[in-house]
């Protein structure tokens, strides 16, 4: 027994041994192969730069701010703590301390004329005007220099904006430049002076009878016009003094132009009415990698025209070869004009304007200008939604607005659903509290310009009142409701993110949206309706993307997203609110690669 026991004892040691050697080879393996896995993982996802020590604002769906974030090539690849990105560096890796500094990503203006803007000082610099007498001194200045007979046009210029708040009479312009026709024009309304009307045509037995909106302003004595037409200036025969820039001058423009917009921040831009020779100039920045604003295009269509006209303009968009997706350039809407202007006295209203001296309104009744009818305005919307385009409208007063969420309603309850084309209104300036339960139950999305408010508001609040500017740029409304807000400038004229027609400036644009305090006022004007700094970010940011069809693609700092970001020099979300709008953008990043640098 004793000889069996012995035995037993030897056969278990080199069992047990046996078992412990090869768990220990197995354990040994095991963490190679765990840290070769781990090795070929990162060289799977190879990282080029990583961003440590910033206030990253990633502006994903928690709001959260990160420490660190990885790129590779055009792309994010990681967002997180400090550790544990910078376990990802290889040899290869650039590491980029931020000491501190705040990042957002890369900031989208959703409404811009960046062609026609760039143009518009391009033979002669254009000073700002803020009286009557401004505007009379540059015209005489104009008026030295060209010869006689030649059209001098001053453009934008809103009356609501001169301290005086009136149009230049017929007479004053005639003093300054007797043999000039003068055109002072601001969007679809105008004042001529004496030759101006004489050349267009337009005496004292003149009438409208194009079967387009408009009327022209008389004398009340002696029936002879005044000077200023009212959504009418169609009928402007002028002819442009300028001469004609070239190909290269015009590309050149729209370069220097986009290159402004980077050094505010923005790394994308939404052309609101865009033309073929528009899109030619973006492509020809493209061509030579000159592009330095990724372009969503929204195609001009005159809604003025015949249905069969429009249904062509609208086919060719929807076939455009820039209709295919390009993160780039793509055209993927189309815009038309409903009403006029707040700012000339012709947005359409559900409720009388009220006579004004500064609007030139003597009719109780008026209610401004409604630009299409209903049946058309559904047609046109319901065919460009319903071939992969997204429809807007401009739509300023509370009476466009409805009309155009009646023409989407209808679409989603007697066609198809279209919260997922994102029918967009475009300013939609005054609302209220049940176009914005529509517009959330629709899914309908809107194209809003916070500097309206600062540059307006006075004005406004005196044409109207505390009541009637309750829903006047609603956010809070409409952040509450769901409804997804973009910002936007809708910039004119003029480089120069502060001295353009409008600012475009988009720390301006969230620092409006936080205090709502007009020019002027040192009250807010519906203190109410304003947002959290978080949320004026994403007003430039996330929601921006989203009004564009491309959340997935920007608009926030996630992996996988596009390195569209830039870095700033203060804390946007700890500053003083009086602070943001003074925000400089230290150095801005499209796709990865740095395109400014304020250094």
């Amino acid at each position: 027994m004793e000889i069996i026991r012995r035995t037993d004892r030897s056969i278990r040691r080199p069992i047990v041994w046996t078992f412990l050697s090869t768990f220990a080879w197995v354990f040994v393996w095991t963490m190679v192969w765990m840290i070769v896995s781990v090795a070929q993982a990162q060289d799977a996802t190879p990282v080029d730069t990583i961003y440590f020590n910033g206030r990253i604002v990633t502006v994903n769906q928690n709001s959260e701010v990160a420490q660190a974030f990885a790129v590779h090539k055009d792309r994010i690849v990681a967002v997180g703590d400090d550790s544990s990105l910078r376990k990802l560096a290889t040899s290869n890796t650039v590491l980029k301390d931020l000491r501190g500094r705040m990042v957002l990503p890369g900031l989208i203006d959703s409404h811009v004329h960046a062609p026609d803007a760039a143009l518009y000082e391009w033979d002669h610099p254009i000073p700002e005007m803020e009286t009557i007498e401004d505007v009379l001194a540059y015209i005489r200045s104009r008026a030295k220099v060209l010869e006689p007979g030649k059209w001098i046009s001053v453009s934008q210029v809103f009356v609501t904006r001169l301290s005086d708040q009136r149009f230049p009479t017929r007479y004053e312009l005639d003093k300054v430049a007797p043999e000039h026709p003068v055109f002072f024009r601001t969007g679809p309304d105008g004042a001529l002076n004496s030759l101006a009307l004489e050349l267009s045509g337009i005496g004292k037995d003149f009438a409208v009878t194009d079967g387009e909106p408009g009327y022209i302003e008389r004398d009340p004595q002696t029936n002879e016009p005044n000077g200023i037409l009212r959504s009418c200036t169609r009928l402007v025969q002028w002819t442009d003094p300028k001469t004609k820039p070239s190909d290269q001058e015009r590309s050149s423009r729209l370069e220097l132009l986009l290159r402004d917009y980077n050094s505010v921040g923005l790394t994308s831009i939404c052309d609101r009415l865009a033309t073929d020779d528009g899109i030619r100039l973006y492509e020809s920045l493209l061509e030579r990698d000159a592009l330095t604003c990724r372009v969503f295009l929204s195609y001009s269509v005159n809604a003025q025209a015949s249905m069969e006209e429009i249904e062509k303009t609208i086919q060719k968009a929807a076939t455009h070869p820039r209709h295919d997706y390009d993160n780039r350039i793509w055209l993927r809407g189309v815009k038309i004009f409903l009403d006029g202007g707040m700012l000339t006295g012709s947005a359409y209203m559900r409720e009388p304007w009220g006579l004004s001296t500064i609007y030139s309104i003597t009719d109780p009744k008026y209610r401004g200008l409604l630009y299409v009818e209903p049946s058309k305005l559904y047609q046109m919307a319901k065919l460009a939604l319903e071939n992969d385009l997204q429809f807007t409208a401009h739509s300023v007063g509370d009476g466009a607005v409805h009309a155009l969420i009646d023409a989407y309603e209808r679409i989603s309850t007697r066609d198809f659903q279209v919260r997922d084309k994102r029918p967009c209104i475009t300013h939609c300036n005054f609302m209220s509290a049940e176009a914005i339960e529509r517009m959330s139950k629709v899914g309908i999305v809107a194209d809003l310009q916070p500097a309206w408010l600062l540059l307006d508001g006075k004005t406004l609040l005196k044409q109207f009142g505390q009541e009637r500017t309750a829903y006047f740029q609603p956010y809070r409304s409409l952040a509450s409701a769901g409804v997804v807000v973009g910002g936007g400038s809708d910039h004119m004229q003029k480089i120069g993110s502060l001295r353009s027609v409008n600012p475009y400036n988009p720390f301006l644009g969230m620092s409006i949206a936080v205090e709502r305090i007009p020019r002027g006022m040192e009250q807010a004007l519906h203190p109410e309706q304003a947002i959290t700094r978080h949320e004026a970010i994403r007003l430039y940011t996330w929601n921006n993307a989203y009004l564009t069809f491309e959340e997935k693609q920007k608009g926030s700092i996630e992996a996988g997203k596009l390195a569209d970001f830039i870095i700033i020099d203060r804390d946007l979300l700890e500053c003083p609110a009086d602070q943001i709008a003074s925000t400089k953008v230290l150095e801005t990043y499209v796709g990865g690669k740095i395109i400014y640098s304020a250094n």
